[in-house]
């Protein structure tokens, strides 16, 4: 690398070349039509990011399944939605066709809203529940996700996250909660089973080398018996499983590993750290790094919880302000080989076009993300998801949610 800031230089992805190490997550917004098809907002919100040139994007979290979903209007993947996702992908290639684009793969499980859908899981988990899914049930949901991952390559798009984070059902399965005596519980081999069978499947039945593959990984949940954990009933961090899950998922054709931490729904401020005390956002670089330090060189890993560094006006103390932005710190991390990209996601609703400004030099003319969290409130409401503080719209449709419905007591997704 040049003197060049680092997050402004190409890297490959797999047979694929990212333009700069920018990556956009997948945030859910709340806004597709009764079929779960893009609608107006999606298209605006998507050719946005588009335009603001990152080298990845990711499609929020697109459901597998209508009968399981977290939120009533859903992105959906199905075989009735691959007319209107192909128009979709064309619509952003004519935008700008440098940029890549995955699709994110989901299944709420005991995240599923009970208004709409069906909860269920793979345990009961205080506070969640929902119907036990049985052997038949996983491996149902596992053509789907193959079903899924053939759409999103007929559609056109570059790759898909395969995801395992979060709380969603691709994380639930592999806790050490999941304890039940069951083909997808108990020993890691069972747990890390619906995992790795369902990468192989999807390597296998593509059949495409640059089709890109790879994964969200909530590293550690940070709550007993989460992801990470030490065992089922205990919270203390064990990384042993977490690291063996990105291996096995690289051995099998994943090319890129999406680090994250946290369960929204249980540690909100671990997966996204809170603007009061920001402080688990360095723990992000050290879970990267550690999948980094285990991992072949060419499997690209892409840090999360970067917004909150934004232009050093932040909580954070003993730095210096010039020390302490998304620019210092993405480009320190890839310099000193713990992360490969990073991935932007509340800031990318504050300004979808932070990577072309920050490449012009116009860091200055970038809205930074304040992390108030009120388009997490917008996400937890069901209503369309945007940000408040920049875009009128959202600012008014939450002013009046609240007017209505009261108050959030907590925040929850």
């Amino acid at each position: 690398m040049t003197n060049q800031n680092a997050l402004f230089t190409p890297i490959k992805i797999g047979s694929k070349t990212a333009v700069n190490r920018f990556m956009i997550n997948a945030m859910e917004c709340c806004d597709s039509d009764k079929d779960g098809n893009p609608t107006d907002l999606t298209y605006e919100r998507y050719t946005n990011l588009f335009k603001g040139n990152a080298g990845l994007i990711d499609l929020e979290a697109i459901t597998i399944t209508y009968e399981n979903r977290g939120r009533e209007s859903q992105l959906s993947i199905l075989p009735k939605n691959e007319p209107a996702l192909t128009k979709f992908v064309s619509s952003l290639r004519k935008v700008n066709d440098k940029t890549l684009f995955i699709f994110q793969l989901t299944h709420s499980g005991e995240l599923s809203h009970p208004a709409f859908s069906k909860r269920v899981c793979v345990k009961q988990l205080p506070g969640f529940g929902g119907e036990l899914l049985t052997e038949a049930d996983i491996e149902r949901i596992m053509d789907e996700f193959v079903q899924a991952a053939k759409i999103a390559h007929s559609a056109g798009a570059d790759g898909i996250d395969l995801k395992l984070s979060h709380g969603y059902l691709g994380s639930q399965i592999l806790r050490p909660y999941n304890d039940r005596k069951w083909k997808y519980g108990g020993s890691w081999e069972n747990r890390s089973r619906f995992a790795f069978e369902l990468t192989e499947r999807i390597v296998r039945e593509i059949n495409d080398p640059t089709f890109m593959i790879g994964s969200k990984v909530s590293v550690w949940e940070g709550f007993p018996g989460g992801c990470g954990a030490a065992g089922p009933d205990t919270a203390v961090m064990d990384l042993s499983e977490s690291i063996a899950l990105v291996k096995g998922l690289e051995a099998r054709g994943a090319c890129y590993i999406l680090q994250s931490a946290g369960s929204p729904s249980i540690t909100l401020a671990l997966s996204q750290p809170d603007r009061k005390i920001p402080d688990y956002a360095y723990l992000h670089h050290y879970f990267a790094k550690t999948l980094k330090d285990n991992l072949k060189p060419e499997t690209v890993v892409i840090g999360s919880a970067y917004s909150i560094f934004r232009d050093g006006k932040n909580a954070l103390q003993a730095v210096n302000q010039e020390e302490n932005t998304v620019l210092y710190w993405g480009d320190k991390n890839i310099r000193d080989g713990y992360v490969d990209m990073i991935a932007l996601g509340r800031q990318s609703f504050a300004d979808p076009f932070t990577p072309a400004k920050l490449m012009a030099g116009k860091s200055d003319e970038v809205h930074w993300c304040t992390a108030d969290d009120h388009c997490i409130e917008l996400l937890i409401r069901q209503k369309n998801v945007g940000c408040c503080t920049y875009n009128k719209p959202y600012t008014e449709a939450l002013q009046k949610v609240r007017q209505e419905e009261g108050l959030l007591k907590a925040k929850r997704t």
